[in-house]
C-alpha cells in the first residue's frame, strides 16, 4: 500500500473525516503533519500545493488534495486503486 502523509491541525473536522475514510479502506499508517504546531510546514505545504487549508492529503507521490477531494475520488472508484499502486 502506498504511503499516506496528510497535513493537518488538531480540531480539523475534515482532517477527522478524511482519516477515518482512509482507514475504512485499509490505511493502517498515516504520516501526519500537524501544521498548527509547526508553522513552518504550513508555508512548506502551501509552497507544494498552492493551498493553506487543511487536509491536504499526499498518496505516495500524488496530491490528492482537501477531504472532498478525497471523498470525491473514492465515489469515482480511483482511491483503492491510488492505495495500492506499487
Amino acid at each position: 500500500m502506498q504511503a499516506v502523509k496528510m497535513y493537518t491541525t488538531a480540531v480539523c473536522p475534515y482532517c477527522i473525516r478524511a482519516k477515518q475514510l482512509l482507514k475504512a479502506r485499509g490505511v493502517e499508517r498515516i504520516e501526519e503533519i500537524r501544521i498548527d504546531q509547526l508553522p513552518a510546514e504550513r508555508d512548506q505545504m502551501m509552497a507544494i500545493t498552492g493551498r493553506r487549508t487543511v487536509p491536504q492529503i499526499f498518496i505516495g507521490s500524488t496530491h490528492v488534495g482537501g477531504c472532498d477531494d478525497l471523498v470525491a475520488l473514492d465515489a469515482q472508484g480511483g482511491l483503492m486503486p491510488l492505495l495500492q499502486a506499487a
